[in-house]
């Protein structure tokens, strides 16, 4: 058995259908089937889209849905598609605790538990194997064996821990001090070409934005840059790092981050400006570019996290958030110059967290977010009341490099949480259950795509905490053939 949740008559529009969604928002929208004991996928439909939902296993070899084995601890996770289809997922069980890993090779349908990329491998010198702030990513090109090489960063506040996988995953190389720079915070990861691959990351000693590559597939990194130029120097103390993406056609690096607006605004004032770093030489140098500068200096886009990506005709979008709408802004000069911001959340999503993009074909671009209908005004997400209950929301634009183009949205997923949601990291005083991102990857073989989350239902606060899926199986394709 399985459990729709349809538009009446199969005719109403996108945000008609969700409106009939975010009408469950009292209890659970729906909740996985019993299948003989074992859960089963729980299908999601708003028109035009449907996902199917389900938990990961941690037992390396499970396979999810249809098992009893369909259980994790994990959080906070990231996913990427090869070149092939082919779907990684990584989730972290915190820091030192190591880190689980997933792959799909049938679309996103189903998942199985890869070994740890880390957990079971040795520590070298006493330094711990990393399970903080996970990030991948799979090589455009493939290596020597036909097999796009797979990497997996994880944090392990010492240092940097990167994963190499050259098989789809089923063994791994280590690397546990990965940035040049030791002491470190929230890095990400980028390949390019079929063996390099860069890392980005906040040296704790100055809060700089750092870009360390590797060109032995991860094996040593020996290339040191600074995202942040001279010209901007005031930022390396006043920024919140976001992630790091390499264009595959022209190797241009792109590094996004907000930040304060100029060097005469204070130590502390709100990020209310977001720029990226690009590099044309393959992360040697960079110039610091303004995305965005709001002329509010109340406005503060430095929450968990501004996000970049590239479609293949080279366009760049940025998405942020200011903790209430979600905007985005692009690019079709390799970062020069931006049109935005232009607001993708529409009700009722009323308040939109932590998006990820992800761009394909030219124009075409997805992007996630953790969202709600509740809003007041006044209130920080943080002490949401416990009657606000949030979901995964998609929204699709086949038209995002033109302005006035509009996204398709919908919610993917059953409820995933209720009350506040806390973005100050391990400063966090609240609750913490959704911690600090999530992703959103495309097939370009279907053209689907496999949203990864956090869920913390039933609601066992602190206990439920668990890593799942949502993947498209209707509706409109970015990326495929």
């Amino acid at each position: 058995m399985r459990i729709h949740v349809p538009c009446p008559g199969g005719s109403v529009t996108a945000l008609g259908c969700i409106l009939l969604l975010a009408s469950c928002e009292a209890g659970p929208l729906s909740s996985p089937a019993a299948k003989g004991g074992v859960a089963a996928a729980t299908v999601v439909t708003a028109a035009p889209f449907t996902f199917a939902n389900f938990e990961l296993g941690a037992t390396p070899g499970t396979v999810c849905p249809d098992s009893s084995a369909c259980t994790n601890g994990a959080a906070e996770p990231a996913i990427r598609a090869d070149a092939t289809g082919t779907f990684y997922v990584s989730s972290e069980l915190g820091l030192s605790a190591g880190t689980l890993a997933w792959t799909s090779t049938d679309g996103g349908l189903h998942y199985t538990a890869l070994t740890s990329p880390n957990q079971v491998s040795q520590s070298f010198g006493g330094v711990g194997p990393g399970g903080g702030d996970t990030d991948l990513s799979t090589a455009p090109q493939p290596n020597a064996s036909g097999i796009h090489n797979l990497y997996v960063a994880s944090l392990s506040l010492a240092n940097v821990t990167v994963s190499t996988s050259q098989d789809g995953g089923t063994t791994w190389t280590k690397n546990v001090t990965s940035a040049t720079i030791p002491l470190d915070d929230r890095e990400w990861i980028a390949a390019d070409q079929a063996t390099k691959v860069c890392l980005s990351y906040h040296d704790i000693a100055t809060f700089n934005i750092d870009v360390n590559c590797s060109f032995d597939a991860g094996a040593t990194f020996t290339q040191v840059g600074s995202a942040i130029d001279a010209a901007h120097a005031f930022l390396i103390d006043d920024n919140e790092i976001g992630n790091l993406t390499i264009d595959p056609n022209n190797h241009v690096i792109y590094q996004v981050f907000s930040g304060i607006a100029n060097a005469t605004e204070v130590v502390g004032s709100a990020f209310h400006a977001v720029w990226i770093a690009v590099s044309r030489d393959g992360g040697q140098t960079f110039t610091d570019n303004p995305v965005y500068v709001n002329p509010h200096n109340t406005a503060s886009y430095g929450h968990q996290f501004v996000n970049v990506s590239v479609d293949r005709a080279g366009t760049v979008y940025v998405v942020y958030t200011d903790d209430h709408n979600l905007f985005y802004s692009f690019s079709t000069d390799g970062g020069g110059t931006w049109t935005g911001p232009i607001q993708v959340n529409q009700a009722p999503s009323a308040t939109a967290i932590m998006p990820w993009s992800v761009a394909c074909n030219p124009g075409q671009l997805n992007i996630v977010w953790y969202g709600t209908s509740f809003y007041d005004g006044t209130t920080a997400p943080d002490n949401y009341p416990a009657s606000a209950a949030w979901y995964v929301f998609f929204a699709q634009n086949l038209n995002a490099a033109a302005a006035g183009s509009t996204f398709t949205q919908a919610a993917a997923t059953p409820i995933i949480h209720y009350g506040g949601v806390c973005e100050s990291g391990v400063g966090c005083t609240g609750n913490r259950d959704l911690y600090d991102d999530f992703g959103v990857a495309v097939s370009p073989t279907t053209g689907l795509a496999s949203i990864v989350y956090s869920d913390d239902q039933p609601g066992n606060v602190g206990r439920d905490d668990h890593t799942a899926i949502a993947t498209q199986t209707a509706g409109p394709k970015i990326c495929g053939p």
